[in-house]
């Protein structure tokens, strides 16, 4: 049987791994191969939190495949070079892999197939990391959909096409004279261990992203349409990190959602959630077809709005939750301990620091990369730019969130402000979600903390409004 390479990227699973089972069902002998090459996807290569993660996912892909009999290959450098070395150390006919949907991943992996291609060797691209690949919804006239609801009206008459597959049962064994670097060869963890924190929250790999989603549906799922909303709450699946890496896709989510035996009134929770997957193909469909939106604004007005200078002294006091608004430091902080953040609240903070600060959506969205173990280059910017009012189906900019009524609301016993900003944690909930309106509370229970937010709710909101206007009439 001839063999042929898996080339594994964000496809760090067993299960329906589409390349895997291509090159199976091909009748190809699989040696599956992940290569490091970061700089290949500038400029929006894995930032640090991303890095940590690989780590830990790699050394569980590892595991697993050595259980089944196999060897995972693990190369640094140019991946058309290790590609080629590795065809003539196995004597390989053919590569598989999984596409990736990114400007600078697509350009490379074009050259790679044509390179191959030009040397006899068969390349196989395919679709392990979709419900539905970008180019195969349209709108009547044929171009790309802009706008949430009809792209996804169209997209889920088919979302159910395809079946999930099972993982091989075993691999051929990989001769030991094939080298293959080690993954802590690849420096990905930080030399400062600010990421210690993570791993008391997450499990990398394939066993923990199903034992998530198990856990998901027997809790969380019923009562999701609502309870998402409350970041004092287990409410969500917290599946995107998995996601991101390919240790789950989103056809065994679907399969076991759709499977599971809920009860009628859980029909609400349960589109909702499939719908939430809707949005991550949203963001795909858009970054595919405006491939500039990973930099620039998609609404062309934008592009003369009047954006304030950052200063670095408040950039730095929002990044680390420092701001004196509590419901902001919750979030920053939540997000440097544990490498994410509760969505209602990523809204939150991005909306102070594109509209109270009036910063430009990219001073977020490279900070969101850089500690995000989420950070999707689609969902992130559509998110940001989303928030920011200048992407496809955006919030309008002068719908600004008032941080004060958005705590009050989703987090109304101040439970999230007072896990995450202990200095807080004596001061009573009325009083907690704007301190500054509260002097005296403050000084006696909460000494530690900002005797004022780094910037007025009310005037920053009304110079937001004025630039809004000033751009609109320029």
């Amino acid at each position: 049987m001839a063999n042929a390479l898996v080339w594994l990227r964000r496809d760090l699973r067993l299960t329906d791994n589409t390349a895997l089972q291509a090159a199976l069902n091909a009748g190809y002998s699989p040696i599956l191969v992940y290569i490091h090459a970061p700089e290949e996807e500038k400029p929006w290569q894995p930032g640090a939190a991303s890095l940590a993660w690989l780590h830990y996912s790699l050394q569980s892909l590892k595991k697993s495949i050595e259980e089944k009999g196999g060897r995972l290959l693990v190369r640094s450098g140019k991946s058309l070079e290790q590609l080629e070395k590795l065809l003539d150390e196995t004597g390989s006919e053919a590569v598989f892999w999984n596409r990736l949907y990114e400007p600078a991943t697509i350009a490379r992996d074009i050259k790679v197939k044509e390179s191959l291609k030009q040397r006899g060797i068969h390349a196989e691209s395919c679709n392990g990391a979709l419900l539905v690949e970008p180019w195969t919804i349209k709108t009547l006239s044929g171009d790309p959909y802009r706008v949430f609801t009809p792209f996804w009206k169209n997209a889920v008459q088919t979302i159910d096409s395809v079946q999930p597959t099972p993982a091989p049962k075993k691999f051929p064994p990989v001769p030991e004279k094939i080298k293959s670097d080690s993954i802590k060869s690849l420096n990905l963890l930080p030399k400062i261990k600010w990421d210690k924190s993570f791993w008391e929250f997450w499990q990398p790999g394939e066993v923990g992203a199903a034992e998530l989603l198990e856990a998901f549906i027997d809790g969380a799922a019923l009562g999701y349409k609502e309870q998402r909303n409350f970041p004092d709450r287990i409410g969500s699946s917290k599946l995107s990190p998995h996601l991101h890496f390919g240790e789950i896709s989103p056809r065994q989510i679907l399969k076991a959602i759709r499977n599971h035996p809920w009860p009628a009134k859980a029909e609400a929770d349960v589109t909702h959630f499939i719908s939430e997957l809707g949005w991550r193909e949203f963001s795909h469909h858009l970054l595919f077809h405006y491939p500039h939106t990973s930099n620039q604004n998609l609404v062309a007005k934008f592009d003369t709005f009047k954006w304030a200078k950052p200063d670095p002294k408040l950039l730095a006091a929002w990044q680390q939750g420092r701001t004196g608004v509590p419901i902001i430091d919750a979030g920053m902080r939540e997000l440097w301990e544990t490498g994410w953040m509760h969505n209602r609240v990523r809204m939150i903070v991005a909306s102070f620091l594109c509209k109270n600060m009036r910063y430009h959506w990219l001073e977020g969205a490279h900070w969101f990369w850089d500690t995000l173990l989420d950070a999707n280059l689609a969902n992130n910017t559509q998110g940001w730019q989303w928030t920011a009012g200048t992407g496809a189906d955006a919030a309008p900019y002068f719908r600004i969130f008032n941080p004060v009524t958005q705590s009050e609301k989703f987090d109304h016993q101040a439970r999230y402000i007072h896990r995450w900003v202990p200095e807080l944690a004596k001061l009573p909930a009325p009083a907690v979600f704007a301190p500054w309106e509260h002097p005296e509370l403050s000084r006696r229970f909460a000494p530690e903390y900002p005797a004022k937010p780094m910037l007025d709710l009310k005037e920053s909101r009304e110079a937001a409004l004025a630039a809004l206007i000033a751009s609109k009439n320029a």
